[in-house]
């Protein structure tokens, strides 16, 4: 579990088939097994050593992330686990992405700069709810049928790949837990349930 809450920006030193070779933070001390989000996307650590760490990486998350992209020289947003007690800064993220959207266009607004970005055809998003672009937590809004916007306040844009990121560049997005919870069309606890799984 993850925060949205961008730790450091690192850069890629090696791709291949299932695994993923990044520069992080010399401070980092990083156990084999333990979850790191490497834009966005939930990783696990299968090595590491002062400055460096291997993640793996499955088939299907290369095939639905922006991860497939990236190459040597590719410079990628960092978070770690959220550890328990911590505080929640941004909004609960799993790290399990959803899928990826195109930024459209940047514009100054105010002491931010505001995004647009393709809205996916599934995209499950509610105003001012919360979402996740390349493992930013972001708040959504002016959400139409083919984008929505959100505003990113300066310490996000400086310390996060945002300023360097282009229109047509591939984010991971993940939707807000809660609110994908929220959408199924599932009864809940109801005393039917009960009765067919032995309670009553």
């Amino acid at each position: 579990m993850f925060t949205g809450i961008i730790e450091a920006v690192g850069k890629v030193k090696a791709v291949s088939a299932g695994s993923l070779l990044v520069l992080v933070p010399d401070e980092w001390k990083l156990a084999d097994g333990e979850s790191v989000a490497v834009n966005g996307a939930c990783l696990t650590v299968a090595g590491s050593s002062p400055g460096l760490a291997s993640f793996a990486v499955s088939p299907e998350s290369f095939s639905r992330t922006s991860l497939g992209a990236l190459k040597a020289g590719s410079q990628v947003n960092l978070e770690r686990a959220l550890a328990v007690g911590s505080r929640l800064g941004g909004h609960f993220v799993t790290g399990h992405i959803d899928g990826t959207a195109r930024l459209l266009g940047v514009t100054d607004e105010g002491n931010s700069r505001v995004i647009e970005v393709e809205k996916p055809a599934d995209a499950v998003m509610v105003e001012k709810g919360s979402v996740a672009l390349n493992g930013v937590s972001l708040t959504c809004y002016d959400i139409s049928a083919r984008s929505f916007k959100a505003a990113v306040i300066p310490h996000t844009w400086a310390n996060t790949l945002f300023k360097i990121l282009r229109p047509g560049a591939l984010l991971n997005i993940e939707y807000d837990i809660l609110g994908k919870y929220a959408s199924q069309k599932k009864p809940g606890i109801t005393k039917d349930f009960l009765k067919e799984n032995g309670f009553l």
